[in-house]
């Protein structure tokens, strides 16, 4: 069983990397992450969005445990709160139609302490929603999708619902 640590863009003191040694209790072990338990956790970047997680993802091994780190927006939460997703959903506003509601693993406190939430998924950014108390990201529920055996999720707000905001929070994405 192999532990994977999944970002849509990598960065370095930008991007999203920075967000693993902000916000998960652990140490680098050269290029993998150490948690406090002592599991090694590869990083794995998936890149932006729905194809880009379906073509690096499908040949990981069903058995594997991935916890997908990264930013996210928000209609009401405050701007650097950090969320554990408990369960992710699609975000397709205008349509209603049957789809499962996609459950997360919960982090053991002793990798982080952070507030549950729902996320919904969607093939664009989120400008505007009446969704409150929640979060909004373009990988989360693609990544659940796959059935791995454990799905861990921390999402960090980095706007709320604007572009803009995003780019400048989280230094230099494009």
């Amino acid at each position: 069983m192999r532990h994977f640590i999944l970002l849509a863009e990598e960065g370095d003191y930008i991007g999203e990397k920075k967000l693993i040694q902000q916000h998960l209790h652990g140490e680098w072990s050269g290029k993998q992450w150490r948690t406090p338990d002592g599991v090694l956790w590869d990083l794995i970047i998936t890149g932006v969005g729905a194809v880009n997680v379906i073509q690096i993802l499908h040949q990981l091994p069903k058995d594997s445990i991935v916890l997908n780190i990264g930013y996210a927006g928000s209609a009401n939460y405050e701007v650097g709160s950090v969320k554990q997703v408990s369960e992710v959903r699609l975000n397709h506003p205008n349509c209603k139609y049957p789809e499962p509601v996609l459950m997360l693993d919960t982090l053991p406190e002793t990798y982080i302490q952070a507030d549950p939430t729902i996320c919904y998924s969607g093939a664009d950014f989120v400008l505007q929603s009446d969704y409150q108390d929640c979060v909004f990201d373009m990988e989360l529920a693609y990544i659940a999708a796959f059935g791995f055996d454990k799905v861990y999720a921390l999402k960090i707000v980095s706007d709320n619902l604007s572009l803009h905001d995003y780019r400048q929070h989280a230094a230099g994405v494009e």
